[in-house]
C-alpha cells in the first residue's frame, strides 16, 4: 500500500535532522513509492520568531525528494514545540500517513511493512514518564480512567492485563515518535481537540501531574485506542527495529545502536550531496565528520547496555562527548 510520511522541519536541529531523515530514507529504502512531507510552521500565529528552515536545507530536502508543507501553527507553537506533529496532520493530504519525528533514521524498507491503517498504533519506545503518583494522589487506575471517561472510551479494554495491577506498563501508554493511520483528517483533529481539551481544562486527578512535554504523549493512546487501535503487533517489530531509529541524540545513536544504523547513518552524512549542509550542524559535525561517535560507541558494550538510560547520557557529558 502507497502511504505517506509526515516529520516536521523547522530552523535549527531539526532542519538538520530533517536532512538526514529524507537522505536516509532514499538510501535505506529506495522503492518507496509514498511522498515524504517536511510540514513546517510559518511565521506567526503561535511562533513569534521567524521557524522556517534556511533556503539551501529547503532546496537539498526538495532535492532529495521531499515535499514541503507550510502549516500555521493556531494552538501550540513556541509554548509547546511538540504540539506541531498534531497541528501538521491538519496540512496532510487525507491518505494513509506515518509520522515519524524528525530524529529518526530509515535503516531498513519501510515500504515492506505491512501495516494495517485503519488500526491505529505508536511506538513502545518508552519509558514511565507519566503520570507520576504522589504519594497521597490518585491511583495511575484512577488518573488514566478520569482521561478515559472524559472522552467516553472504555479503559477496560485497553488494559494489558498480563502486568500487574497499576503497574505503568498495564496502561496503553506509548512514545508520540511513530504513530499511523488512515485518515490525518480525522486522527489529527481528534488529537488536536482532546489534546486542547486536557490542556484547558484537565480532569481533578490530574491536579498534581505535570501535563509538559506529556502532552502530546497523553492524549495519543486515547486517540489511538478511540479509533479501534492499540499496541503494535510483531508484523510492526520493524519500526524501532530493521527499518528506523529513534535516535533522538547522535551521541545515544552512537552509544546504543547497531553496527549498521552507524553504517547508515555514516554513508549517509558523508554523501558529497548532503554533507555541505550537515557539516554545519555541530552535533553532526563532531559525532560523524570528527570522529568523536566512535569515541562514543567504545565506552559501551552494547550487549550490556545500562539498564537506565540517564546513567548512559551522564558517562558521555562526563567524557564531554554529549551534544545535540
Amino acid at each position: 500500500m502507497t502511504f505517506n510520511i509526515l516529520a516536521v522541519g523547522q530552523s535549527g536541529r531539526l532542519e538538520y535532522e530533517a536532512v538526514l531523515l529524507a537522505a536516509s530514507l532514499r538510501h535505506s529504502d529506495p522503492g518507496f513509492t509514498g511522498t515524504l512531507f517536511i510540514a513546517e510552521p510559518q511565521p506567526g500565529g503561535k511562533w513569534p520568531d521567524d521557524p522556517r528552515m534556511a533556503p539551501r536545507t529547503r532546496a537539498l530536502l526538495q532535492d532529495l525528494g521531499a515535499t514541503i508543507l507550510p502549516f500555521e501553527a493556531r494552538f501550540f507553537g513556541k509554548d509547546y514545540p511538540n504540539g506541531n506533529k498534531i497541528e501538521a496532520l491538519s496540512a496532510l493530504p487525507d491518505a494513509p500517513f506515518l509520522f515519524l519525528d524528525t530524529d529518526t533514521l530509515i535503516t531498513g524498507p519501510l515500504s515492506a511493512i505491512p501495516f494495517d491503517f485503519a488500526r491505529p498504533s505508536a511506538s513502545m519506545k518508552r519509558e514511565n514518564t507519566w503520570p507520576k503518583i504522589e504519594l497521597y494522589g490518585p491511583s495511575l487506575h484512577l488518573t488514566w480512567k478520569s482521561l478515559y471517561d472524559r472522552f467516553g472510551l472504555d479503559i477496560e479494554t485497553s488494559l494489558d492485563l498480563s502486568q500487574p495491577d497499576d503497574y505503568w506498563q498495564r496502561f496503553l501508554y506509548f512514545n508520540a515518535g511513530w504513530f499511523f493511520h488512515e485518515s490525518p483528517a480525522k486522527f489529527g483533529n481528534r488529537f488536536l481537540a482532546w489534546a486542547k481539551d486536557i490542556r484547558d481544562n484537565p480532569p481533578e486527578e490530574l491536579v498534581c501531574q505535570d501535563l509538559f512535554p506529556w502532552l502530546d504523549q497523553i492524549t495519543l493512546p486515547l486517540v489511538i485506542h478511540s479509533f479501534g487501535g492499540g499496541r503494535p503487533g510483531p508484523d510492526l517489530a520493524a519500526l524501532d527495529g530493521a527499518a528506523t531509529c529513534h535516535y533522538r541524540a547522535l551521541p545515544l545513536l552512537y552509544a546504543t545502536e547497531s553496527d549498521h544504523t552507524v553504517a547508515v547513518l555514516e554513508a549517509v552524512a558523508k554523501d558529497k550531496a548532503v554533507r555541505p549542509v550537515l557539516r554545519d550542524w555541530p552535533a553532526l559535525k563532531a559525532m560523524v565528520y570528527q570522529n568523536q561517535g566512535r569515541k562514543a560507541r567504545a565506552l559501551f558494550d552494547r550487549d550490556r547496555l545500562p539498564y537506565r538510560e540517564q546513567v548512559i547520557r551522564n558517562t558521555l557529558k562526563r567524557e564531554g562527548l554529549w551534544t545535540r
